[in-house]
C-alpha cells in the first residue's frame, strides 16, 4: 500500500508541511523510521528525536511542526492520527476467508452475504451470522447465539448459547463469552449449582481482548453496551452491566451485579466489588480495590507504589502498630479535654 501526505492528510484531516506528493508506505516510531515511513509525536519527552528521525514525514502538533526538518501532517491531536493512520496502513490478515470445508455448520443456521468462518470452527443449530461476519478457525458458535455484521472472532473464541453480538465487534483468541456465572448455594456444606439461567448482550463497535470471560447472568443479562473495549484476561462476572464507551485494562476482575457507568477509565488489575453502581466518568488508577458504590465522578486509587524491600518492611511493620497507635491517640485527647475543663 501506498499513500501520498496529501491522500493521509484528507483521511485524517490534518494539513501538509512540506511535500504533498511524498509516497508514504508504513508507520514507525521515530527511533525506528526510514524513507517511505511516517511517524509520529504524541509526547513532547521525544521532540528531541524529531531532529534524527529518518521518516519521510512525522505526524505533528502546531507547537511542534517548526521543530520538525521533514515533512510533517500537522493536526491537533497526533496521537489520533497515528491510531487513524496505523488503521489505513493496517496489514493485520483477517481470521478466515470464505468458508472453510473443515467447519462444521448446522443446517439451520442463517448466513448472510461474505461471510467467512475458518477451519475446524463448529456452529450450532439456530445461530445467526449478519453480513460480513469473520470466524477464524477452531471457534464455538453455541445454540441460537447471534452475530452482527462485520463482526469478527479470532481463533479459539467460544460463544455460548444464546449470546447476542453486536455489529463491528471485534473478539480476540481464546476469549469466552456466556459461560455459567460463579453462582451456589450452600447446603450444610455442599455446594449446590445454580443454573445460569440468563445470557450475555454486547452492543456495536464492542472490542474484547484475548483470553478474556464474560460470565452468562443467572437471572437476566449480563450486558456489555456500544463502544467498550476490553483489554486481555478480564473476568467480568454474571449480570454485570459496562455502560457505554467504557476502557478496562488487562486482569481487572468485576464481581456479580455491578452497574459500571458511561465513559469509564479502568487500569489494569483493579478488583471491583459485587452489587455496587459505578458512577459515568469514574477512572480507576492501576490495582484499586473498589469495595464500595462510587457516586461521583473522579479520580480514584488505593494500593501502595513499590518500595525498597527494607522500607516496605518497616512501613508494614508500622501499619501493624496503627490499632495501638490510634487507641493511645484517643486516650490522650480525652486527657487533653479533660485538662481544658
Amino acid at each position: 500500500m501506498s499513500y501520498t501526505l496529501a491522500d493521509i492528510a484528507k483521511k485524517i484531516g490534518a494539513q501538509v508541511q512540506g511535500d504533498a506528493n511524498c509516497e508514504i508506505t508504513a508507520i514507525a516510531t521515530l527511533t525506528d523510521a526510514k524513507n517511505g515511513d511516517i511517524a509520529f509525536l504524541a509526547n513532547s519527552k521525544y521532540s528531541a528525536q524529531l531532529a534524527t528521525t529518518k521518516a519521510s514525514a512525522v505526524i505533528v502538533s502546531a507547537t511542534d511542526a517548526a521543530k520538525c526538518h521533514t515533512n510533517a501532517l500537522v493536526m491537533g491531536n497526533p496521537y489520533l492520527g497515528y491510531a487513524l493512520v496505523a488503521q489505513l496502513l493496517d496489514t493485520t490478515p483477517k481470521p478466515a476467508i470464505n468458508i472453510h470445508p473443515s467447519a462444521i455448520i448446522d443446517d439451520s443456521v442463517t448466513i448472510g452475504d461474505k461471510v467467512s468462518v475458518g477451519a475446524n470452527t463448529v456452529i450450532e443449530a439456530g445461530v445467526s451470522l449478519a453480513d460480513g461476519v469473520t470466524i477464524g478457525a477452531g471457534c464455538f458458535v453455541g445454540i441460537g447465539a447471534q452475530l452482527g455484521a462485520n463482526s469478527t472472532l479470532w481463533s479459539n473464541v467460544s460463544i455460548y448459547h444464546g449470546v447476542e453480538i453486536g455489529e463491528n465487534c471485534l473478539v480476540q483468541a481464546n476469549t469466552v463469552i456466556g459461560a455459567d456465572g460463579f453462582g451456589y448455594a450452600n447446603d450444610k456444606g455442599k455446594w449446590i449449582k445454580i443454573p445460569q439461567l440468563g445470557t450475555v448482550i454486547i452492543g456495536d463497535n464492542v472490542e474484547i481482548g484475548a483470553s478474556t470471560t464474560i460470565d452468562r447472568g443467572a437471572l437476566g443479562n449480563t450486558e456489555i453496551h456500544n463502544g467498550v473495549i476490553l483489554d486481555n484476561q478480564i473476568q467480568i462476572a454474571h449480570n454485570v452491566v459496562i455502560g457505554e464507551n467504557t476502557a478496562i485494562a488487562g486482569c481487572t476482575v468485576i464481581a456479580g451485579s455491578t452497574e459500571i457507568g458511561k465513559n469509564c477509565v479502568i487500569a489494569g488489575l483493579v478488583g471491583i466489588n459485587g452489587h455496587i453502581n459505578i458512577a459515568d466518568g469514574s477512572v480507576f488508577t492501576g490495582m484499586s480495590m473498589v469495595t464500595k458504590a462510587i457516586t461521583e465522578p473522579g479520580v480514584y486509587s488505593s494500593g501502595m507504589p513499590c518500595l525498597p524491600n527494607k522500607e516496605w518492611h518497616k512501613t508494614n511493620a508500622r501499619i501493624r502498630k496503627l490499632d495501638s497507635i490510634t487507641k493511645r491517640l484517643k486516650a490522650v485527647e480525652q486527657d487533653l479535654s479533660a485538662l481544658k475543663r
